[in-house]
């Protein structure tokens, strides 16, 4: 992950980090962290969501304070989703800028969430393969194990 942002232009930047708070959401959340500090880069803040929030802008607003170059997010599709769309609704947050963990489930998360709230989120899946949320489907990027771009049905 921590690679993905340094080839987008983050390098070594200020990110924001959002997380569900079940287990492997907490220890991506975590590994990314750490190797993100011990390459150099600033983690302005880090903030986690029960999936079923009564109200997503308490996490929307902490993630988006302190205008990080990034954000980067972990978590189960349902929770990502309601997150993002407030994200979209109520602040600065560009998902452009955003990175995303393979538990975000992308060709789940661009039905729950809708086009507009997710187009250009990018992350990676956990062979390594990077993706990204477009209007029309996710795809694969280029330079990962599966070179080729390819629709949404292809890059799971």
């Amino acid at each position: 992950m921590a690679r993905s942002l340094t080839e987008a232009g983050v390098g070594t930047g200020a990110v924001a980090v959002g997380h569900g708070r079940d287990a492997p959401s907490r220890a991506a959340a975590d590994a990314f962290v750490t190797a993100w500090q011990a390459c150099g880069g600033d983690v302005l803040t880090r903030t986690d969501w029960p999936e079923g929030a009564a109200s997503w802008l308490r996490s929307a607003s902490r993630l988006t304070a302190q205008s990080p170059d990034a954000w980067v997010l972990a978590g189960a599709p349902l929770g990502v989703a309601q997150l993002v769309r407030r994200l979209a609704h109520s602040t600065v947050w560009d998902p452009a800028r955003t990175f995303g963990f393979a538990s975000l489930d992308p060709p789940r998360l661009l039905e729950l969430a809708g086009a507009d709230a997710v187009d250009g989120l990018r992350g990676v899946h956990g062979d390594g393969t990077a993706w990204g949320v477009r209007h029309d489907g996710v795809m694969c990027l280029p330079g990962t194990p599966g070179t080729a771009v390819r629709r949404q049905a292809d890059c799971r």
